[in-house]
């Protein structure tokens, strides 16, 4: 058959197959698009939990302030971004007479607002544990978001920058030294930080950051639609990353699921989980690895770091 022919057969064979499909309901599905807010796959993010994992059965079984293990960290993530097609860079300081480092990845595309959107979780685990759930859910959470901005080729109306905080578990010593190293200009143009730090506690409750009531509310929006009820978070007031932001009239937000507090009975019959017990029972323990992880409040609240940076970030 000449090669004419054999073209209009296909587009003809391929026309009644269209038609066909069309009559029994079966449609394409559209492609996302960059301003869609994504769903982040909870798959994705446990393989970055697995890697930190290794990561600290490598290094003596976890990834601390200076430490072999949390410069391995630090690489495997800088490695994710930069191939993502982020501008990374690395913020050494010292504590305690060792040096560490604050990994910093900045969007190169969009931020027409003038503003920037920051998003940060703690790399750093403990020396008694691969800190996993504390912290690994949620890098692993915001790298997933960051991995998708790049694959949405998304042009988003603020700056985005993601950060990987060192020596948290050292009373926030990382965001401290990047916060005060900022020149006043540069901490103006912060619009808001969002701090994620223990997001999969296997007993978990749903805690909303309630210091900058405008962000606050964006969060619980996205869990009232779920049907989920909050709480605030106070148990990690002047605990984590975002004080140093805070300090500085900078709005923060972000979530939490809990780590040694007890749940009572009346978190339990909201949220499900064990009453009368830690809400991560393997909190700086060797026992905090990807089995610690509650994958539901996993997925959910990675899908929630995803909501934000969208809709305070991307849509601005």
């Amino acid at each position: 058959m000449p090669f004419t022919s054999v073209r209009s057969a296909v587009v003809a064979a391929s026309t009644l197959s269209l038609l066909l499909l069309g009559t029994a309901g079966v449609h394409a599905e559209a492609p996302a698009q960059a301003g869609d807010v994504p769903d982040i796959s909870v798959t994705g993010v446990m393989r970055h939990l697995d890697a930190l994992q290794k990561i600290a059965d490598a290094h003596h079984g976890n990834r601390a302030h200076g430490t072999a293990g949390y410069q391995a960290s630090v690489e495997y993530v800088r490695g994710k971004l930069d191939a993502a097609g982020y501008r990374t860079s690395l913020q050494q300081f010292e504590f305690g007479g060792k040096k560490s480092w604050n990994l910093i990845a900045d969007w190169p595309h969009g931020g027409r607002s003038g503003k920037v959107l920051m998003v940060g979780a703690h790399l750093d685990s403990v020396d008694t544990g691969p800190g996993i759930n504390d912290n690994g859910s949620s890098v692993g959470a915001i790298l997933e978001t960051a991995l998708t901005v790049s694959a949405r080729k998304a042009a988003p109306a603020q700056h985005l920058r993601f950060a990987f905080w060192g020596t948290e578990e050292e009373t926030y010593i990382g965001s401290t030294h990047y916060v005060n190293s900022l020149p006043p200009a540069e901490l103006s143009r912060i619009s808001a930080y969002l701090n994620f730090d223990m997001i999969g506690s296997p007993n978990p409750g749903y805690f909303v950051y309630d210091q900058s009531p405008e962000v606050a509310r964006h969060f619980k929006a996205f869990f009232d639609a779920k049907g989920i009820p909050t709480e605030p978070a106070t148990a990690l007031n002047g605990r984590s990353d975002h004080e140093p932001f805070l300090a500085e009239h900078v709005p923060v937000g972000g979530i939490f699921t809990g780590s040694a507090e007890i749940k009572t009975p009346e978190q339990a019959a909201k949220w499900g989980g064990t009453a009368g017990l830690a809400m991560d029972v393997c909190y700086h323990l060797a026992c905090d690895t990807p089995a610690d992880i509650d994958r539901h409040a996993l997925d959910v609240n990675s899908d929630a770091v995803a909501a934000m940076v969208w809709k305070l970030g991307v849509r601005g």
